[in-house]
């Protein structure tokens, strides 16, 4: 079982003691951000989500198109439940692999070898399921030895490599991707990709934030365009990126 419904869900961040001296230099409203507003207590809030209502079930592949700000990343962590709704409702049903942040659920003081059981129950993992997979996960990683050491010890790129490592080893039924999560050198960065690709496409359900177009219709079926946290279009993959497109002013086919 594989499903995700939102109704009206709208997500707020309240700005304590904001202040500005700024002003528009233009009329013209601008397609990047969320909304600013007062909230009922009579502070500032940037409304991120504005009552969103979407429905996927198992064989859809969304793609996440829109400005920076628009609020792609934070419909991607409220489908993972990282983040509650300030309205509105969130139904998801099938376990959730959100590869979001690979800094999530990582302890920097423990062993990389530890840190994959740590990553691993994160994200819904059994200990059983992990006794299984940590050899692969230990190899897929290349760390060799500096799994021993504590993670505070590796370089950011080593601490990229096994939390991703970790996170494309988990069974899952919904896979909820921000942009390229990906690194490491030339040759680790194509295989990250291949695998990544591979784990996408095993999904029941899948999510994609992304400002590629060529990922996007490489993975995806269908596609949602927003913009100041609001569904501004959705449906066929091909018409989104063409409107999202002509309203950036640039070329659908290419990125």
């Amino acid at each position: 079982m594989a499903l995700i419904n939102l109704e009206n869900v709208t997500m707020e961040f309240p700005v304590q003691a904001w202040k500005s001296d700024r002003r528009r230099s233009s009329k013209e409203e601008k397609p990047i951000g969320g909304q600013l507003s007062s909230g009922q207590s009579g502070h500032m809030v940037v409304r991120a989500l504005d009552r969103v209502s979407l429905s996927l079930g198992a064989g859809d592949r969304l793609a996440l198109l829109g400005h920076n700000g628009a609020g792609k990343t934070t419909l991607l962590r409220v489908m993972a439940k990282l983040f509650i709704p300030t309205h509105g409702r969130v139904t998801i049903q099938g376990r959730v692999a959100p590869l979001l942040n690979l800094g999530f659920g990582m302890d920097m003081d423990s062993t990389g070898y530890d840190n994959i059981f740590i990553r691993g129950l994160f994200l819904g993992m059994s200990k059983a399921e992990l006794k299984k997979k940590a050899d692969a996960i230990s190899e897929f990683s290349e760390l060799g030895e500096f799994l021993d050491l504590p993670m505070r010890t590796y370089s950011s790129g080593m601490r990229a490599r096994l939390a991703f490592a970790i996170s494309t080893h988990v069974e899952t039924d919904i896979l909820l991707l921000d942009e390229a999560v990906a690194t490491g050198d030339a040759r680790f960065l194509r295989k990250a990709n291949e695998k990544l690709e591979s784990f996408a496409r095993e999904s029941k359900l899948l999510v994609l934030a992304s400002h590629s177009n060529q990922i996007l219709r490489d993975l995806c079926n269908k596609a949602v365009l927003l913009e100041h946290g609001r569904i501004k279009a959705f449906g066929d993959l091909e018409e989104v990126i063409e409107t999202y497109s002509a309203s950036a002013g640039v070329d659908p086919s290419h990125g």
